[in-house]
């Protein structure tokens, strides 16, 4: 089995009952085994919605969750996405930047898969190529695997959150350690 690591993020409608529901359904997908979760943090939108100052918009509340698994990358990628779907995501049209900053019910992404450098350009990236410069991403990653190496960095995720630039709010939730048992 391969150790991987998922980032869980939701700023539209119940953001917790999203997050529990994804989490329920990945601990319950065929090869995959949920190993560790980390606390839930509120973090800051990097972009504001059209017409809305940053102050007005909905946080994020974010999460990692690390599994293990005997799916490759992309049958990985296929059944996370459909988590998503399942749970109202729904996909933007426009620009890339508009796709980028839109608000989302609930975003699943790939951070890290095992060792493995995977890139297919417009589709799959591994590891995901703006973890290193995303504290809403690092902080949670650090609760559950602080000294993992990123593959390409040769820097450990307690070394890459010491040095992020970002400065985006990035803060512990007001919700138990083991938010996922509901």
């Amino acid at each position: 089995m391969t150790r991987v690591f998922l980032s869980l993020g939701s700023n539209l409608g119940d953001r917790l009952g999203l997050l529990r529901a994804a989490w329920e359904r990945l601990a319950r997908l065929e090869g995959v085994e949920v190993v560790g979760t980390s606390r839930l943090y509120e973090a800051e939108p990097w972009e504001s919605e059209p017409g809305r100052t940053r102050d007005e918009t909905r946080w994020y509340l974010n999460c990692v969750v690390a599994v293990e698994t005997t799916l490759p990358p992309r049958a990985l990628l296929e059944r996370v996405q459909a988590i998503e779907t399942a749970l109202g995501r729904t996909r933007p049209t426009g620009t890339p930047e508009a796709r980028r900053f839109a608000a989302r019910t609930l975003d699943i992404d790939i951070l890290f898969y095992g060792h493995e450098v995977v890139s297919v350009p417009d589709d799959l990236h591994i590891p995901h190529l703006l973890l290193a410069e995303r504290a809403f991403v690092l902080r949670p990653l650090a609760d559950v695997a602080p000294d993992l190496e990123h593959p390409t960095l040769y820097r450990t995720v307690r070394e890459l959150l010491r040095d992020v630039a970002d400065d985006h709010e990035v803060r512990p939730g007001e919700y138990s350690p083991r938010w996922f048992e509901g």
